[in-house]
């Protein structure tokens, strides 16, 4: 039993969230595999919801505990995690600054004004726009950006990019895994494979945790959509191994357990190929269910891709991890502009 109930947790989402089956889809993709979603995208209404928010929540309260005034964090300009910090500031009537680094090649005539960057901006973020590149590892600008708060005599709290190398940056989604089993005694079966996108790594790690306890840390299939697997395997091993210690899983995390295929980040990091594209759009057309040209479009042209291969052997029920990021569509409205 892992001992998660040890840490304190500030609620920001609804609560468990909703595992839908996939009939269009499953039937879509030759109908040998069960196709199901765990619907992370709905889990909150504290702007548009996301996986960042399962994260926040174990963070939240060593943020109070330390007498901040104001949360710093960092990632592109078309951040998910951004926009969760920002959104968590306002509810808890705290400031927000967010550093948006240029991660991501990408050219729309509204890329920085539009999506997730407008809601941040909208919930009264200082959102800080910085010409530096992709990396998954602590920025120097979010370091400055922490210091600027120090000088003007406020009391920051740094979340680092995804939530992910912060102490508690597993805990969610261990909690995930714990959810998971729950539901699936209540379907009366067990999924054999569950699919996740994986960038900065606490969430696959989170989940290898958590699923390590029955036996299943290698059935989490982590879809990297960084473009620099070798930088993230590392981050999730180290994730993994300080949260497997924090909630006393009692064994270490085999290196088979962390599995992330590579194949799927093309061309690069939040810019879409071709099948990112058709994937997104095969998702929307099956199932009304809308997913984003950074991250879970990447993870469903990679779902697709196993099923198409053969990977997920007949008859099995596969878990796609909806971890949410619509709002980042709208900086891609050219690409997108029919549909």
């Amino acid at each position: 039993m892992l001992r998660l109930d040890k840490f304190e947790k500030y609620k920001l989402t609804f609560g468990p969230t909703p595992i839908e089956f996939l009939p269009r889809m499953t039937q879509a993709l030759g109908g040998g595999i069960e196709i199901w979603a765990k619907r992370d995208d709905c889990n909150s209404g504290l702007a548009m919801g996301g996986n960042k928010l399962r994260k926040l929540e174990y963070i939240v309260p060593d943020a109070i505990a330390s007498n901040a005034d104001t949360l710093v964090s960092i990632g592109g300009v078309q951040s998910n995690h951004t926009r969760m910090v920002a959104a968590t500031a306002a509810k808890l009537g705290m400031k927000c600054v967010v550093v948006q680094e240029s991660w991501v090649p990408h050219e729309d005539a509204v890329y920085d004004r539009v999506g997730n960057i407008l809601l941040t901006r909208l919930m009264g973020a200082d959102s800080r726009i910085v010409p530096d590149g992709f990396d998954i590892g602590i920025r120097r600008s979010w370091e400055d950006a922490i210091q600027s708060v120090k000088d003007a005599g406020g009391k920051p709290y740094g979340i680092p990019a995804g939530a992910s190398v912060h102490k508690y940056g597993g805990l969610g989604y261990v909690g995930f895994a714990e959810e998971v089993r729950a539901q699936e005694a209540e379907l009366g079966f067990r999924f054999d494979y569950i699919i996740v996108c994986v960038v900065t790594g606490s969430t696959q790690a989170g989940m290898i945790v958590g699923f390590a306890a029955d036996g299943r840390g290698e059935r989490v299939i982590g879809i990297d959509a960084s473009g620099t697997p070798a930088a993230t395997r590392a981050q999730v091993r180290q994730i993994a191994d300080h949260t497997a210690e924090l909630v006393e899983l009692g064994r270490p995390v085999r290196e088979e357990e962390i599995v992330i295929l590579e194949d799927y980040a093309y061309p690069a990091y939040g810019v879409p190929s071709a099948e990112t594209n058709e994937a997104i759009r095969f998702a929307a057309r099956t199932e009304a269910m809308i997913t984003d040209p950074v991250y879970e479009g990447k993870s469903m042209q990679g779902m697709i891709d196993l099923v198409k291969r053969g990977f997920f052997p007949a008859g099995s029920r596969v878990l796609y991890a909806h971890l949410g990021g619509a709002p980042a569509l709208n900086g891609y409205s050219y690409t997108y502009r029919n549909g």
